[in-house]
């Protein structure tokens, strides 16, 4: 399936050390939009195992779904998960490094978004982003997401030894795709 000049497809499992990769070095990377990023000490320490992708990718009700260019080089992924018959989850969209800031996340993203509703039809879409990303946070919001209020924990013992906000933590935002759906009229 073609979006401008991205193919897009479920990964296999042999696209998980290439996934990794562009997940890892794509949360690490500068970025000179203030607050895009958030504190580059606690990003360039992020870090995700292959098999913590392979396991996203071969769980029932998940996959990751990449896109390539022409020739087949990664280009960006986001993760995508079945919660309940209503809700899925998005998690770490990735743009290869080198491509930030030409519109591939928001075709990722929108691929995810008709991924899942044409997979699993669900009706809402959930996802957090860091708080001290408010750049990031806007993004989402841009792209039709709104914060639902909650908080969730940041796992604070993966980065003992830094520095951290005490009030660092995960913003829950989430998306409800019907909404500006046309009205049905009864007969």
């Amino acid at each position: 399936m073609a979006n401008g000049n991205l193919q897009f497809r479920v990964a296999t499992p042999d696209d998980a050390a290439q996934i990794q990769k562009l997940v890892q070095s794509a949360f690490r990377a500068e970025d000179s939009r203030k607050n895009w990023t958030g504190d580059m000490t606690l990003a360039s320490q992020f870090s995700v195992k292959v098999e913590e992708i392979m396991s996203n990718i071969t769980k029932p009700d998940s996959a990751y779904l990449i896109a390539t260019d022409e020739n087949g080089v990664l280009k960006g992924s986001v993760g995508v998960s079945k919660r309940d018959a209503d809700l899925a989850r998005i998690y770490m969209l990735a743009v290869d490094q080198h491509h930030h800031r030409g519109g591939i996340g928001r075709k990722v993203l929108a691929y995810a978004e008709d991924y899942c509703q044409q997979r699993w039809s669900v009706s809402k879409l959930g996802l957090n982003a860091l708080s001290s990303r408010h750049e990031l946070i806007l993004w989402y919001i841009r792209c039709g997401y709104r914060k639902t209020g909650e908080l969730t924990p940041f796992p604070r013992e993966w980065f003992a030894g830094l520095s951290l906000p005490g009030d660092l933590c995960f913003v829950e935002l989430e998306k409800d795709l019907n909404r500006g759906a046309p009205a049905v009229e009864e007969t």
